[in-house]
């Protein structure tokens, strides 16, 4: 609704003829005005018009300095343009109102309405016009809400070319090819423009009223016949789960489990037909939250897709899930285990760099505190029955009968313990190694029935690969030399065997809970570290002025 309202006021706005030419003494005095304006800026770091805030501190004083403060946007398609683009942002997931959008659409009428515009006036619109044009390319770029700000962590670089910005916002307004300067600005990644379609149309089902929630009650499976069938049939088909089937009808037939089925998939939900709490729930969720939750992945999107490309490795934190990409194209997939949610897996980008085949296994500072010394206690054989030993400094076995073990952990632990290679090791039979200061890493695991599991939140923060072998026979790349009859060879041999890759591989560590196929379906899954959330927030949040530079990773405006 938000997004028709700027719409009718932005068409109101082009029935008003553009800025005319402005007379010459008129023009020195809006050259002084900007002069003012933008020093300003450059001495005390910000400048408000109106109930407006410059957000450009860095390429707006510049670009109007370079021009001898004149009118940039003296060309009336250019503002059309920018104006259009800035009514039909909300397609990106991003809010018309953090580019000035209503203020720019009032001042647009009043100097229409002027026989003779005021300086003031005229040099008001144009700042405001730079800054939502720069803000508006800056959020492409780089979206709205700072990754950093979230996550201390955060380490995914967005690379981009060496162009002085100031030079192309001239050279886009000399042109006046802001469509495409704007568009090129945006992830070329397919995910990003199937992320926008499913935006588009769950918008469209909110505009025909969404869904309403389901009665709650006994689950409904197939052959039964329930008061609750039609409302589900109903809401499948908005959803576009269930097609040519009656509405009203209130038996459960099988054209309805293939809906409820097809639903579940979407939900990354247990598949069985059957309408239970779980998938209950999932249906009641109301459009507006999915909306919200495209947004959401819309924004972590221009976070990372920029720097997306080539031969890569991507984990789908919240997804449970591992891909293997080529290009654009997925070639390997596999269902993962990840951190639980007080051990959350983190989200940044390394380099795959070696393999490790009967791995021992170290035991991290963090689990031995809280969970190998606390289990010790309860139970003296814990070690030995998992094949783990204590290791002194100097690399000797020590007799764990002889430890106190009562002073732990109150004392600092003077030991290492090391579990044995073996089929029993909490890393399984091989390891994915991409060093980083998180010591998170992809391995195999003993705990294969856990694959089975709706939600996969069962690590201490490593990420559990199901297919750890396909994964591993892709990154080395010579199956004539790497197969699974040579990986056999080398377990065999039960010591540990190390594998350089040809080529670093790089991986991505990351969090979405909205994925669209490669069919054009979306799929939503749930949100395990309750991420989504702050997200969100940002989005929602009204543009902020920042004097300090936007993150590490992010030049000034």
């Amino acid at each position: 609704m938000m997004g028709r309202f700027f719409n009718v006021i932005f068409i109101i706005g082009l029935l008003l003829v553009s800025i005319t030419k402005v007379p010459s003494v008129q023009a020195d005095i809006t050259t002084e005005i900007i002069r003012t304006q933008v020093e300003q800026i450059t001495t005390i770091g910000e400048l408000s018009i109106g109930e407006e805030g410059i957000a450009s501190v860095s390429v707006l004083p510049e670009l109007y300095e370079r021009c001898g403060f004149c009118l940039l946007w003296d060309n009336p398609d250019n503002v059309t343009t920018l104006m259009q683009e800035i009514a039909n942002i909300g397609e990106d997931g991003l809010n018309p109102e953090d580019y000035h959008f209503r203020a720019l659409s009032k001042l647009h009428a009043r100097i229409k309405a002027a026989e003779s515009p005021v300086p003031e006036m005229l040099a008001d619109f144009d700042l405001l016009l730079t800054d939502s044009l720069i803000r508006l390319g800056y959020h492409l770029i780089f979206g709205k809400v700072d990754p950093e700000d979230l996550d201390p962590h955060w380490n995914l670089s967005i690379e981009i070319d060496d162009r002085d910005p100031v030079v192309s916002v001239e050279e886009v307004l000399k042109t006046g090819d802001l469509v495409k300067a704007l568009d090129d600005l945006r992830p070329t990644h397919i995910a990003y423009k199937n992320l926008k379609i499913a935006l588009a149309k769950y918008r469209d089902i909110q505009a025909g009223g969404g869904w309403k929630p389901l009665p709650t009650g006994e689950t409904l499976k197939i052959g039964m016949t329930d008061d609750r069938v039609p409302a589900l049939r109903k809401r499948l088909s908005i959803s576009g789960d269930l097609q040519d089937a009656t509405i009203d009808s209130t038996f459960f037939d099988e054209q309805v489990q293939k809906a409820v089925k097809h639903f579940q998939r979407r939900h990354r939900l247990t598949v069985d037909g059957a309408v239970g709490k779980n998938t209950l729930e999932a249906l009641n969720v109301p459009v507006e939250t999915r909306i919200d939750q495209i947004r959401v992945n819309l924004d972590r999107a221009r976070w990372v897709l920029h720097a997306i490309g080539g031969k890569f490795v991507l984990v789908d934190i919240a997804g449970f899930q591992a891909y293997f990409f080529l290009e654009d194209g997925i070639i390997w997939e596999s269902r993962v285990q990840v951190g639980r949610p007080y051990r959350r897996t983190p989200v940044f980008r390394s380099d795959i760099k070696y393999l490790v085949f009967n791995p021992t296994w170290t035991v991290p500072p963090g689990i031995l505190r809280r969970d190998i010394l606390p289990a010790v206690k309860k139970n003296p054989n814990y070690l030995k029955e998992r094949n783990i030993n204590v290791i002194d400094r100097q690399g000797n076995i020590i007799n764990q009968d002889a430890i106190d073990w009562s002073q732990y952990p109150k004392r600092g632990f003077p030991y290492m313990l090391r579990q044995d290679p073996g089929p029993n090791n909490a890393l399984g039979l091989i390891k994915t190694m991409f060093p980083n200061k998180h010591l998170v890493y992809l391995h195999d695991t003993p705990s294969r029935s856990l694959f089975e599991r709706e939600n996969r939140t069962f690590s201490s923060g490593c990420i559990r690969v199901e297919k750890p072998f396909e994964l591993a026979e892709l990154l080395l790349g010579n199956p004539a030399k790497w197969n699974q009859e040579s990986f056999n060879a080398v377990i065999a041999s039960k010591k540990p065997h190390t594998i350089t890759l040809p080529k670093h591989i790089p991986v991505l560590l990351l969090y979405w809970t909205v994925a669209v196929d490669q069919e054009g379906k979306v799929h939503f899954k749930k949100d395990p570290y309750n991420r989504d959330k702050a997200v969100l927030e940002g989005l929602e949040e009204e543009f902020k002025f920042r004097k300090r530079p936007f993150g590490k990773q992010r030049p000034t405006l």
